[in-house]
């Protein structure tokens, strides 16, 4: 692994460099949010459920030094590479059509769902091929969307916080999150171009929309593995995409009343997304211990306002106002998460740097057991069903 020349909290070592990436937290014509279920046998994330993202690659376009803290700002080469790794993910293409009239406006319009709304149309078989030929790297990304008469949707998507992993952890990533929203339901646009399905097992076992609730309740139910991250911002997510008591999803399509409720409630995400010092697209989060304590278990209470060793000493910031429980229950190991406020923690934080030496040492090795444990899962799994 490449390292950069900044050392960890004790000078020791030098701090492993943080990967450049993006993710998507895409959102159906229902308001309804996409995980993909990583295969067992991954070195990143086993069998945990994410949003579709990844590393950016050099085809992607030029990013700025590690050495210059610009490479972990928003920018044209993580956009691009986010809605490359969606569409490999998959199967579903954020890309508009180059010649529709429309296409220049849309592309800076902060509308949630106009821009999207003129997705470029392909048939599945060109989508497979496309799919596969971009994955195996016989044809860039964006030469292979142009060829189809094409560009990626890159104005569409909305910066939602970025990801620092702690320098403590050797495997570490920079990763900008982003919304983008699919469009509504409307008469005359197709809803295959919106279900999303597996690679084939190359990176991905499983690929479905649920509600954000939805997904939280399964991860409480210890049904399937969310890393803070993705249990974080799903947590924020819920509070404004809300399933509608009628409609259980699907392709079918909406009458004027649940349209007008679907879009109030990307229009009321859009602007949170906006709100704070800093916004939510500003954000920097890289999350550090800040206590622990005893409730049915240990917990660990991991604060969210700084923005990791890279960004110390500039004017990026996290979230301040809140925290991530991490639950450690019993003999078995298996951790829960729960989205808490920092106010309600606050007064009993760590003082020294010997329980902030333990807490950190804690959180590694807690992190991979838990890839530990998903990938045995997933091999006893794969040995029932032999």
């Amino acid at each position: 692994m490449a390292e950069q020349r900044l050392k960890d909290e004790e000078g020791s070592k030098p701090l492993p460099v943080a990967i450049p990436s993006a993710s998507i937290l895409l959102i159906s014509p229902t308001n309804e949010i996409l995980l993909l279920r990583r295969v067992h046998h991954t070195t990143s994330f086993a069998s945990a459920h994410v949003f579709p993202g990844g590393h950016i690659d050099p085809e992607d376009g030029p990013l700025p030094s590690q050495e210059d803290v610009k490479v972990h700002e928003d920018g044209p080469a993580y956009r691009i590479g986010a809605i490359r790794e969606c569409f490999e993910e998959s199967g579903i293409l954020l890309a508009r059509d180059r010649d529709t009239k429309d296409a220049a406006s849309a592309s800076s319009s902060s509308s949630s769902s106009s821009s999207s709304s003129l997705l470029l149309r392909l048939d599945e078989g060109e989508r497979d091929r496309g799919r596969k030929a971009v994955h195996d790297k016989s044809i860039g990304f964006k030469e292979w969307v142009g060829k189809q008469g094409g560009v990626p949707d890159t104005g569409s998507l909305h910066p939602f916080t970025r990801w620092l992993t702690p320098g403590n952890l050797p495997k570490r990533f920079s990763t900008q999150m982003y919304l983008y929203f699919l469009p509504l339901a409307h008469p005359g646009i197709p809803q295959t171009l919106h279900i999303p399905t597996s690679d084939g097992g190359v990176e991905h076992t499983e690929a479905q929309f649920l509600p954000a609730a939805e997904w939280l309740d399964l991860a409480k139910a210890d049904k399937i593995i969310l890393f803070p991250p993705q249990f974080f911002l799903l947590d924020i997510v819920a509070d404004f995409l809300k399933p509608l008591a009628s409609h259980g999803g699907g392709d079918e399509r909406l009458g004027e009343g649940a349209l007008e409720t679907l879009q109030a409630q990307r229009d009321r995400l859009l602007e949170f997304a906006k709100t704070g010092v800093p916004s939510w697209g500003e954000r920097c989060i890289s999350p550090t211990p800040l206590k622990k304590e005893k409730v049915k278990g240990k917990v660990l209470i991991m604060a969210l306002d700084e923005p990791g060793p890279e960004l110390e000493g500039t004017d990026r910031k996290g979230d301040a106002e809140r925290v991530i429980w991490v639950q450690f229950k019993g003999k078995e190991g298996t951790s829960g998460f729960r989205v808490g406020w920092r106010r309600d923690v606050d007064g009993d934080g760590l003082d020294s740097s010997e329980n902030r030496e333990y807490l950190d040492k804690k959180m590694t090795k807690r992190m991979e057991e838990t890839v530990d444990e998903s990938m045995q899962r997933a091999l006893r799994g794969k040995k029932e069903n032999l």
